[in-house]
């Protein structure tokens, strides 16, 4: 089997070894496809490489329906790490915390909302009115204005086009930032990003897992996330969508 090595000289400690961690915890829900890995060191990880093929509805229906069975796989509570795996998380490059928290609205607003605005805010991406209503959302959905019976469910957490493959034997998944949270935050980032078939996707989870109603008008809430972590490095535009969505999760109250 063909493999890819992925190197980065100035890795910070962990930040391959929980990707493998990662991805083995989302295998293991024998559901959706994930890469496998093939080898791991302090500053590079290997790989199995996948060929890829022009995407599909068939293929993307059976994203799907996969998808949903490895959010029901489960995590032992919403922030918590992969199993085994008691360090830091990363999403792309940026680290995030990984601490469980007994209400995904306390965990969301503290540990995946409001670590990057400081930063977006500094890098000048984020006007100081703008972060007032990023604060002002986040502290709704830290009040659990948002919080409902849904169990902690097994996320990529960084669930965007870039790191869905389509191969001939289906859809992998690579990169994640794998921990305990909502399964509407993995279909709004997809939401956010784009994804080839994406409303086959949507139907085929719905189908699989009904989604609760009212889960479009939630879409920016599940945005909040990606979008601050855009808004701390990625420039002024994805600042401004970052207060939009505030402003839209506000609207929901």
């Amino acid at each position: 089997m063909q493999t890819i090595v992925k190197r980065r000289g100035d890795a910070p400690d962990g930040f391959f070894e929980v990707e493998t961690a990662g991805l083995a915890w989302l295998a293991a829900a024998h559901a959706a496809r994930i890469a496998g890995v093939r080898g791991v060191g302090a500053d590079w990880i290997e790989l199995e490489r996948i060929d890829e093929v022009r995407p599909d509805r068939a293929a993307a229906a059976a994203f799907g329906s996969a998808l949903a069975r490895t959010h029901a796989a489960g995590a032992e509570a919403f922030g918590a790490p992969p199993d085994g795996w008691d360090g830091s998380l990363f999403i792309g490059r940026r680290e995030m915390p990984a601490a469980a928290a007994p209400t995904w609205g306390a965990f969301y607003a503290r540990d995946r909302v409001m670590p990057f605005l400081p930063i977006a805010v500094d890098a000048g991406n984020v006007t100081a009115a703008e972060a007032e209503v990023v604060r002002r959302a986040a502290s709704l959905v830290a009040s659990g204005a948002f919080d409902d019976d849904e169990p902690p469910a097994r996320i990529h957490g960084d669930l965007w086009n870039g790191n869905v493959l389509w191969s001939a034997d289906g859809v992998v998944l690579i990169d994640p930032a794998a921990h305990g949270g909502h399964r509407e935050t993995d279909l709004a980032m997809l939401q956010l990003f784009g994804c080839p078939f994406l409303a086959e996707i949507l139907e085929a989870y719905d189908r699989a897992a009904p989604l609760r109603d009212g889960w479009r008008d939630r879409v920016p809430l599940h945005q909040l996330h990606p979008l601050a972590v855009h808004a701390a490095g990625h420039g002024r535009g994805y600042g401004v969508a970052l207060a939009e969505a505030a402003d839209a999760v506000l609207a929901l109250a």
